[in-house]
């Protein structure tokens, strides 16, 4: 009998990410609770998909990559964006190294500039347990300061930034120059009104009697409870701080 020789067997090498949330916003059912979300190291397959005209023109290159790299047995509609930008920064480092290199305006905004950041240094802003309605549950209480409205929100999912998207696209083949992202984005965060927890009511109050001032207040109270990565460069050139851009060239440059 002829000697078998085995083929080897490759195995990816992983890293473990951990999430702002901590996975407290999550249920307990669902694999995201643990906070933690092991990623595998880029190869050329998502590098294919990194230069895929047809999930660039849909705009879905970005969420195709995570989802190749991603080992966890997740649904990636169920994270909330402040996660998932840690999952970007994550597939950047285990893509192309820690070490990023942007243009942006410099400090005196007069021309632009090369500006370099280690992107492991960037911290993250974690999810306080005290500010949770309950443990597992995305679900927090607000009372809008100028109508005394007692509400409750929730941070947005990939999920639901996918449905906002695609009902203002609808609008908007219905009125052309209609522009309802704040108050569409609104029907979706707000999960309450006093008690009543029909989207029907919800969208009527949105609609007809949710000051403006309310809203900006609500939109401030969402920024300061939702864990997200700090996605702000203040180094030389930058004392004020410059947004650091998330988009196809943070992955590859040459792409």
């Amino acid at each position: 009998m002829e000697n078998v020789t085995e083929k080897p067997k490759f195995k990816f090498p992983t890293e473990v990410v951990e999430l702002p949330s901590k996975g407290l916003i999550y249920p307990k059912d669902n694999p995201l609770s643990s906070g933690k979300i092991e990623m595998k190291y880029m190869t050329a397959k998502e590098e294919d998909i990194l230069t895929n005209q047809n999930y660039i023109s849909k705009g879905i290159v970005l969420d195709k990559l995570i989802e190749s790299l991603i080992v966890s047995k997740i649904n990636i509609n169920d994270i909330v964006v402040g996660d998932k930008n840690a999952l970007l920064i994550a597939s950047r480092v285990l893509g192309y190294g820690k070490d990023y290199t942007f243009k942006a305006y410099n400090s005196d905004l007069r021309e632009m500039d090369d500006f370099t950041i280690d992107l492991t240094t960037l911290k993250d802003k974690i999810l306080k347990k005290k500010d949770l309605v309950e443990e597992g549950v995305n679900a927090f209480n607000y009372e809008l300061p100028h109508s005394k409205t007692s509400i409750t929100f929730k941070i947005l999912t990939h999920g639901d930034e996918k449905k906002i998207e695609k009902e203002i696209q609808g609008l908007q083949k219905i009125k052309k120059d209609s522009a309802p992202e704040i108050s569409t984005r609104l029907k979706y965060i707000i999960t309450s009104i006093d008690g009543d927890t029909e989207k029907k009511s919800i969208r009527e109050f949105v609609d007809t009697y949710m000051l403006a001032r309310d809203s900006r207040s609500l939109r401030e109270e969402i920024r300061r409870i939702s864990p997200d990565v700090n996605l702000k460069y203040t180094g030389e050139g930058a004392e004020e701080g410059i947004n650091i851009p998330i988009n196809l060239n943070f992955f590859w440059p040459d792409a």
